[in-house]
């Protein structure tokens, strides 16, 4: 078994708030996360897959593929929106770090698949201090 992680780069806004909770409410518990004029992050993900390596082509996955499908189902959903209003798979969810992370990596599991490998974990940076892994649990 062998692992490679791919990185890529996106920018998005979003807020941290409760439709349900008052202004104060949310300004308690998210801070200046819960402005209501949102906020942004410049993210880095990071895919780690893992599997066995092809006797041909000497690749677990042909990164070129790889490349395309986190582009295809996460950073060109992702990249310069709003992950609250524009993000079809968030759609209902708290844009939190967290879920983000989670989300990220059920858009990719079944793809990646799809090409012989297995996703193993997302890492996804939110700032030079606070990053999330998620790995499928």
């Amino acid at each position: 078994m062998i692992y490679i992680t791919r990185r890529e780069r996106f920018s998005a806004a979003h807020k941290l708030y409760r439709e349900d909770w008052s202004l104060e409410e949310n300004e308690a518990t998210f801070g200046k996360c819960s402005n209501p004029n949102w906020h942004g992050h410049n993210y880095e993900l990071f895919v780690t897959i893992k599997g066995e390596i092809d006797p041909v082509t000497g690749f677990v996955i042909d990164l070129r593929k790889l490349k395309d499908i986190i582009r295809d189902h996460v950073i060109d959903k992702l990249d310069h929106r709003n992950v609250n209003l524009d993000v079809d798979f968030m759609k209902g969810k708290m844009a939190s770090t967290e879920i983000l992370a989670v989300s990220i990596f059920h858009q990719l599991k079944e793809p990646i698949a799809a090409e012989g490998a297995q996703l193993h974990c997302i890492k996804l940076q939110e700032t030079e201090n606070n990053s999330v892994e998620y790995f499928g649990n």
